[in-house]
């Protein structure tokens, strides 16, 4: 039952977590001060860190990199042994809280390897990328300045060029934006500690041998959509569908993502979003239309995260998100979770709930109350606070973060005015159903259209 489920979820943290946590906390502070300038407290977080992993295969390497740092040595070799350590205790971290997760909700995990081959780049572009991260180590967060992030452009200008390379650039391309947007950050009264350790982190590992891509397979089925998670920023926006695979020719059915991302600007925002994903009808029409895709030859990474190709696809039948999370999300089996994503903040699994009782803000089942995640709802679908308060059906995404369970609304069925009501994040991906909404957009203008067009115009000059 759900409220069981709950009730086992919402316990303590299992045991260990906590630790872990405060552990890269101390971490994180020597980062934020720079480890030229550790001085003693910082010098013995760092060995208490690496003395929590010295029964662990990187506990030698870990041991050895804190005694150099601890020393004034800062090389490469050193800082890839602390970036590891710190990725290996959240990672332990992570699974314990996915164990319990999992346990509650009964769910069935891949056990498979879930990481990919190094793949082939050239070294020289990784070591422009470990030199300025290095630098950033070394100055800690507190002692960045403009030159200092500046110092990354052609690093990061020369990762762009590369295909295989293109994710570790728009990484780093992220920490530097967000640390010129605060530079000079010893000004700063408080800043993300915990958030820009978490980008060095895997850009320091990332930068030692490439990407680990994974191998992709083919696959072929009926895609069964639960909803979209919406991740909005000033000059980009993600659209990740979380779904349900039933493979062609039998099989258990697999839990999966996929995703399409676009470049905006911070004029684009709400609805008009979705013109930005012009290129993916097929997705774009189930979303709105609430149906299934037939997918062929779709890759599939180890992760769970399909490769998405809008002519792989066609549309299917009409199936409401909310009856696929009723009927499927118990008997659908959760991909294994790549290296890299062993991450407590990374936990976004979905749940399905029903029969509780909201106040809009939290959601009370069997006495266990869970807190809606709101900072989460997107601008650009239907979805809102005052629906949820009339909602008593939900599927969403299961989220920990700041030491707490939060859940993150991706549909619902609610009661407005006596009569039935459901809204999903998605329902708007093909234009606003909503009149007052529609009447504004029209008000307002093709945002995107105007920008396309004069676009064009300097191009052509």
């Amino acid at each position: 039952m759900l409220d069981v489920q709950l009730g086992e979820l919402l316990d303590a943290a299992p045991e260990g977590v906590d630790a872990a946590l405060g552990l890269v906390e101390g971490f994180d502070e020597a980062l934020t001060y720079g480890f030229a300038r550790l001085g003693d407290e910082r010098a013995e977080a760092l060995t208490a860190f690496a003395g929590a992993l010295a029964g662990t295969p990187v506990g030698e390497r870990l041991g050895e990199a804190v005694a150099k740092v601890a020393a004034g040595s800062v090389a490469d070799e050193h800082l890839a042994a602390l970036a590891g350590g710190r990725a290996a205790l959240l990672g332990a971290a992570h699974d314990a809280l996915l164990a319990r997760l999992d346990a509650a909700l009964g769910r069935t995990r891949d056990t498979g390897d879930a990481a990919g081959a190094h793949a082939e780049v050239a070294d020289n572009l990784l070591a422009g990328c470990r030199g300025w991260l290095r630098e950033l180590a070394i100055a800690g967060w507190r002692g960045v300045d403009h030159d200092l992030v500046s110092s990354a452009d052609q690093t990061i200008e020369a990762l762009l060029a590369e295909p295989a390379l293109r994710g570790l650039a728009v990484l780093l391309d992220g920490l530097a934006t967000e640390l010129r947007a605060s530079s000079p950050v010893a000004t700063m009264e408080r800043l993300p500690a915990r958030r820009w350790a978490d980008l060095w982190t895997r850009a320091m590992l990332l930068a030692q041998r490439g990407p680990w891509p994974g191998e992709a397979e083919e696959v072929s089925g009926r895609l069964l959509i639960l909803g979209a998670d919406v991740h909005e920023h000033a000059t980009a926006v993600r659209v990740q569908v979380h779904a349900v695979l039933e493979p062609s020719g039998g099989g258990p059915a697999r839990l999966v993502r996929t995703s399409v991302a676009a470049a905006k600007v911070d004029t684009i925002v709400g609805p008009t979003v979705w013109r930005l994903f012009g290129g993916h009808p097929t997705l774009l029409a189930a979303l709105a239309g609430h149906r299934s895709l037939d997918v062929t030859g779709m890759p599939l990474l180890p992760g769970g995260d399909l490769i998405w190709h809008d002519d792989r696809a066609s549309a299917g039948d009409e199936a409401d998100p909310l009856a696929v999370a009723r009927l499927q999300l118990g008997v659908a089996t959760a991909p294994a979770v790549p290296p890299l994503d062993r991450h407590p903040v990374r936990i976004a699994e979905p749940v399905f709930a029903e029969g509780y009782k909201t106040d809009g803000r939290t959601l009370t089942l069997g006495g266990h109350t869970i807190t809606f995640d709101l900072d989460r709802l997107p601008s650009c679908g239907p979805l809102t606070p005052a629906l949820l308060k009339a909602s008593t059906a939900c599927v969403g995404l299961l989220h920990w973060d700041a030491g707490r369970w939060t859940l993150q609304p991706l549909g619902v069925q609610a009661t407005v005015k006596k009569q039935p009501v459901a809204a999903h994040t998605g329902d708007w991906a093909q234009g606003p159903t909503d009149p007052k909404v529609v009447k504004a957009e029209a008000k307002a203008g093709d945002v995107v259209a105007v920008l396309r067009e004069r676009a064009g115009r300097l191009l052509r000059k």
